[in-house]
């Protein structure tokens, strides 16, 4: 029973974590966002709300400068002040931020928020035990093998979960009258949008799929639904 105890250790730490991070996490959003009122962006927001017979679907403007979107477990959408300034600057339309948080709505809708908070409070916990486990057969490398392994398998997981949110925002766009076409044309805006300036990453080690398979992906769904590609 004692050789275990460590790895009990790691996983109540991972737990522990989880909470801690899952109350960290709605403080900052609590204490830095402020509620959308964009004359344009609002009207579309309604609209999507109609089309799921929901009363409002809650979007904040979260005051950090990376150009990005994410998703609280509460349900809350949160579009960042630096995306939100890229859209006033005329680089993003206001069909193509409603792109935006139909995605996040997605992640929300598909359980993606909850799972991705406690994937990533529990990684490290995850990485603990399994170079434990490790170490006793492959000493000195374990913990090396366990780190790769673990990054792989949350970029694979990721991915998944970007694709099937894409989906869901591809199905609630077209339903809400919008269309695929805002979706397709801010993925082909994002990079630029995002460039950080560090050199490219091989495709199974990014978090998002490349851009060219989200749009091959939306098509295929268009074909299937018998809508124009736009």
């Amino acid at each position: 029973m004692l050789k275990f105890t460590p790895i009990l250790i790691a996983l109540i730490y991972g737990l522990l974590m989880f909470r801690f991070s899952a109350w960290r996490t709605s403080r900052e959003l609590d204490a830095r966002s402020t509620e959308l009122a964009d004359p344009s962006l609002v009207p579309l927001v309604r609209t999507m709300a109609r089309a799921l017979d929901l009363p409002r679907i809650r979007v904040h403007i979260y005051e950090i400068e990376p150009v990005n979107g994410l998703a609280a477990p509460d349900g809350r959408i949160f579009i960042t002040r630096g995306f939100y300034n890229r859209y006033r600057a005329g680089d993003v339309t206001a069909p193509e931020m409603a792109s935006v948080i139909a995605h996040e709505l997605g992640h929300v809708a598909l359980g993606h928020s909850r799972r991705r908070m406690i994937d990533f409070s529990g990684q490290n916990a995850l990485r603990t035990a399994l170079a434990m486990v490790l170490s006793r057969f492959l000493p000195g490398i374990g913990p090396m093998i366990a780190n790769s392994a673990m990054s792989l398998l949350m970029a694979r997981l990721s991915r998944s979960d970007e694709y099937e949110a894409d989906s869901y925002a591809a199905a609630l766009l077209t339903k809400s009258g919008i269309g695929t076409g805002p979706q397709k044309s801010l993925f082909q805006k994002l990079e630029k949008l995002t460039q950080s300036g560090a050199a490219p990453m091989p495709a199974w080690l990014l978090s998002h799929p490349k851009t060219g398979e989200r749009i091959a992906a939306i098509e295929a769904l268009e074909h299937k639904w018998g809508i124009p590609q736009t």
